[in-house]
């Protein structure tokens, strides 16, 4: 979803555009234009509709149509919950033109000539009808409140719409989208009507629990939601979006103090306005795998995908890292004769649409990712299925940035087949090794954990969850006596990884529950030469810092241990029990290079990134002050309880 606070004209934009990232992908696209172009409003006529839905609702639909009506050209449709535009008579609003100076994903498909539609979804803006979060997939005889839809049925029905009172159109339909709209986008192609032939789900969210903008591993991802139901509120509709966007006063610069003053869930909220907490209480009552988020869950439905789809994703996105994969991958299991493609790049949410996509924070990637994407890949997938212009290179089914060493990869099929899955078993005094452990006796290494002072997740003070975290040096966590660390011998080859990254721990607790956070970490030679653009700062507005020993974040994830078995049946821990944990810390593609070292930290706590675990057995929507209790936490590391973590290694080329 959209997670990102906005400055008063990036809302314009993004009210303008109807896009899902922080700044639209039309607007991004600008940094590819020539010096001398003809505005859209030279190009372009902008239409409005009211679309009428089988049920008798009406979708509020803004169509821009070339003036060229010399040649047919395609439809390339977004279907938004953050506002298509709408002009209101003609009137100027959000302090921009609403005829945009952009209305595509890049300058290459306006040139190209397109049919752009922009769609409010029900229930938002200017559409009628009930907006639903992430709205339940039905069957047509299922039971529906008034004004309930199916995103699959609304899709067909704006298309049938479209290819009747549009006129120059080619018949062809494409669908793209970042975020929510990219769970749209998904959603949209389900039994999809014949005349979709192209569609690219971006930062999809497939299942707001597992892994994407809501739960991580059974915990709630706290700064994060409350940033964003802070401002994305109920309202009444059909009515035109505010002309500023509600900005909450946090009254500190500093999220983390934010948060722990209050400590419980319940008073976090409290800090919230009724209207801000609508869409907020709903994610931290449901804190287990309920009917709730199973209905939402769009992935076992992504059935009968008749269009060429273009999965595109983020390895630094921190609201929907998994979205992508989960989409790839059950297009896959139902659709196995589909055109079928995946993209993740080196980008922070909706990256690939903005900025050149050459670094974040301290990490630099050695070349403009974002622009080749969108001029190399996603370019030339909508001119092939809506034109059928053939590529200059045929698009991969996998196409993977890899970190580290900063090249694209081409793969047949994600994981790539050539990863084998190897352990790195943790040690005694630090030690971080491919050999498992052979000595006897009780080897372990154990920390108190107190939810009053939880690790935080970044080292420097913010609200809201800064975009380079997920790339953030980790120094400053090594340093606490909380925090557990392995590290392995300086490499003397490179060692990459491809593929899911699994923990696999032996652990017991004093407590009667717990969290368990594992972070993957590059750790950078001690005379790592200073890049020339960290002596000048970096895109987050940190001072330069200096990269010798730099501790790279390159994945984490909490597990909140009541989950362990199942994430719908909670179970207590025993206190000092021994047990076994596996879950997954996510996707990578990174290369260690030679003269690095890789590094694991294990904590348990990560805020305010995610909520805390008051460490006693309950259910922490309603856990009390008194419940937060200190804990010590034991991770072992012998022959019958081998903790470690898991990778898929690629072989050595």
């Amino acid at each position: 979803m959209f997670r990102r606070p906005l400055s008063v004209l990036s809302f314009s934009l993004m009210l303008a555009f109807g896009a899902g990232a922080m700044l639209p992908a039309s607007a991004a696209g600008q940094a590819d234009a020539p010096a001398a172009k003809r505005s859209i409003k030279d190009s372009y006529t902008k239409y409005e509709y009211r679309i009428p839905m089988r049920d008798g609702v009406k979708l509020f639909t803004v169509v821009y149509v070339p003036k060229d009506a010399s040649q047919s050209h395609p439809f390339l449709m977004q279907r938004t919950p953050y506002s298509a535009g709408v002009n209101a008579q003609g009137e100027l609003r959000y302090g921009v033109d609403w005829m945009p100076e952009a209305i595509g994903p890049s300058r290459e498909f306006e040139e190209a000539g397109y049919i752009f539609v922009k769609q409010d979804v029900r229930g938002r803006y200017m559409s009628e009808g009930k907006w639903q979060e992430m709205t339940p997939h039905l069957a047509a005889s299922a039971k529906r409140a008034p004004g309930e839809g199916v995103e699959s049925e609304d899709m067909h029905d704006t298309v049938a719409w479209l290819l009747k009172h549009v006129p120059n159109n080619n018949g062809k339909v494409g669908i793209y989208g970042i975020s929510y709209p990219g769970f749209y986008t998904a959603a949209s192609i389900i039994d999809s009507h014949p005349a979709i032939k192209a569609a690219s789900p971006q930062a999809p969210i497939a299942d707001l629990y597992m892994g994407d903008d809501s739960y991580h591993g059974g915990a709630f991802m706290l700064a994060a939601n409350f940033d964003f139901y802070a401002s994305f509120t109920e309202a009444p509709n059909p009515a035109p979006p505010p002309k500023s966007r509600g900005e909450f006063d946090y009254g500190t610069t500093d999220g983390y103090d934010f948060f722990l003053q209050r400590l419980t869930l319940a008073n976090i909220a409290a800090a919230m306005s009724p209207a801000q907490r609508t869409y907020f209480m709903p994610n931290i009552e449901h804190d287990s795998y309920d009917s709730f988020w199973q209905t939402r869950s769009i992935t076992p439905h992504m059935k009968n995908v008749k269009a060429a789809v273009l999965t595109v994703g983020g390895w630094f996105d921190a609201e929907d890292p998994q979205g992508p994969f989960s989409i790839y991958g059950a297009i896959k299991k139902h659709n196995p004769a589909a055109s079928n493609s995946l993209v993740i790049g080196p980008w922070v949410h909706g990256g690939w649409a903005r900025g050149d996509g050459a670094r974040l924070g301290h990490v630099n990637f050695d070349s403009k990712t974002s622009e080749y994407f969108r001029k190399n890949l996603q370019f030339p997938f909508f001119e092939q299925h809506l034109r059928g212009v053939k590529p200059a290179r045929a698009i991969a089914e996998v196409t993977a940035f890899e970190t580290g060493s900063n090249v694209w990869r081409q793969y047949s099929a994600w994981p790539p087949v050539q990863a084998k899955a190897r352990t790195l078993y943790f040690g005694a005094d630090g030690k971080l090794d491919w050999k498992a452990p052979v000595a006897s006796g009780a080897g372990y290494d154990e920390y108190v954990a107190d939810p009053k002072k939880p690790v935080p997740f970044i080292g420097y003070p913010a609200t809201g969850v800064p975009r380079e975290y997920m790339v953030s040096d980790q120094r400053f966590a090594a340093k606490r006596p909380d925090v557990l660390v392995y590290q392995s011998e300086v490499l003397e080859e490179d060692v990459t990884i491809a593929g899911p990254v699994l923990p696999k721990l032996f652990v017991s607790t004093t407590g009667t529950d717990a969290d368990w956070v594992v972070k993957l970490i590059d750790v950078y030679p001690a005379d790592y030469p200073q890049p020339e653009a960290e002596r000048r700062g970096n895109d987050t507005g940190a001072p330069p810092l200096a990269m010798g020993g730099y501790q790279q974040l390159v994945r984490g994830n909490p597990l909140r241990a009541k989950f362990r078995n199942s994430f719908e049946q909670p179970e207590a821990l025993v206190p000092n029990k021994v047990e076994a944990l596996s879950y997954e810390l996510g996707q990578v593609n990174h290369t260690f290079r030679r003269g690095h070292r890789i590094m694991v930290q294990v904590q348990s706590s990560w805020f305010p990134l995610v909520d805390l675990n008051p460490q006693t057995f309950t259910r922490i929507p309603s856990a009390k002050p008194e419940d937060f209790v200190k804990a010590t936490q034991r991770v072992y590391h012998q022959p019958n309880a081998a903790s470690g973590l898991q990778l898929m290694v690629m072989p050595a080329n």
